[in-house]
């Protein structure tokens, strides 16, 4: 069973609450790291970095993290050294994250998209696989040597 992290601040609020629920639903082990409850002065970075992390760190083998838009999500979870995040609204992003780039979170905007379309999306996220191809292992092996020199911190 694939354990899967899930964040969002009010802005992702009840597509998380949704999402989390379809999940365990599909099989998945799914851990919250909040919001909790909906407070609309709460700030993504106290939910998100915490899940961030915790992919970074082998605790959970995917993300999903959403806010309002997907984007300060996306920023914030791209801060995390090993964490591969895309801001996702279309099925061929969705897969091709994954299996090119080895995409491991996957943010998404609670105010942009349904959840029908957002449930389709993580499903498809959460069954892509990396593949390995040369050219992709060259490409995100440079990501890991600018996280290692510390660019842009």
């Amino acid at each position: 069973m694939m354990r899967v992290g899930i964040a969002a601040d009010h802005g992702g609020f009840a597509l998380k609450e949704q999402l989390a629920e379809l999940l365990r639903g599909a099989g998945y082990e799914v851990v919250d790291f909040g919001a909790h409850q909906l407070n609309p002065a709460d700030d993504y970075p106290d939910f998100i970095i915490p899940m961030a992390r915790a992919v970074a760190a082998g605790e959970v083998e995917r993300g999903v993290a959403l806010c309002g838009s997907g984007v300060g999500a996306s920023i914030a979870a791209n801060k995390v050294a090993g964490v591969r995040a895309g801001l996702i609204h279309d099925v061929f992003s969705a897969h091709q994250g994954v299996e090119d780039d080895d995409m491991n979170v996957f943010c998404l905007g609670g105010k942009v998209i349904g959840s029908a379309l957002a449930w389709e999306l993580i499903e498809t996220f959460m069954t892509a696989h990396f593949s390995g191809a040369l050219r992709h292992r060259r490409r995100v092996d440079k990501v890991h040597a600018l996280e290692k020199q510390g660019v842009g911190a």
